[in-house]
């Protein structure tokens, strides 16, 4: 794996094109479930944060320090994100984080206390970036021309 400051720089670059991400944990039988969340937080340091209700699922399977990846997807650029998920009780973040549009989820406000405060602080992140979808038929083309094999864009394993 890599793990230059570039790289870091880069998977935050990528994280910050993303508003909905796939959160994947495992439930209380070990089974994976995979839920749509929406990133509250524009600067990637490692951790994303998301507001949850505290009865919900992936809340339940974040209880202590749980394993979680996070997938966010687009057109022609993926990052995956492996590391650790955990439910912290900080009303001031819920503040800092608050957003008018939480009202649909939350219509009682930010002081709500059935809001959780999901954490995921990412270990490794692995991403694909593609020159978009244009480069990308045009390479193709090239690629199935010469009989080589497609060259889809960047792809890196980066430590955080």
């Amino acid at each position: 794996m890599t793990h230059t400051t570039d790289d870091r720089q880069k998977v935050g670059e990528l994280i910050k094109k993303f508003r909905i991400a796939m959160f994947t944990t495992a439930d209380a039988q070990g089974a994976l479930m995979s839920r749509p969340l929406t990133v509250q937080e524009a600067e990637f340091d490692g951790d994303l944060w998301f507001l949850v209700p505290r009865s919900s699922a992936p809340a339940a399977d974040a209880s202590g320090r749980a394993h979680a990846n996070v997938a966010l997807s687009s057109d022609d650029t993926w990052v995956s994100l492996s590391g650790t998920a955990n439910l912290v009780d900080d009303r001031g973040m819920i503040r800092k984080l608050w957003n008018p549009v939480l009202d649909a989820w939350f219509p009682d406000g930010p002081d709500d206390p059935d809001i959780g405060v999901l954490k995921f602080t990412a270990d490794s992140a692995e991403y694909w970036d593609s020159p978009g979808k244009i480069a990308t038929v045009l390479r193709f083309i090239t690629a199935k021309v010469k009989d080589e094999r497609i060259d889809g864009g960047e792809n890196r394993k980066v430590d955080l």
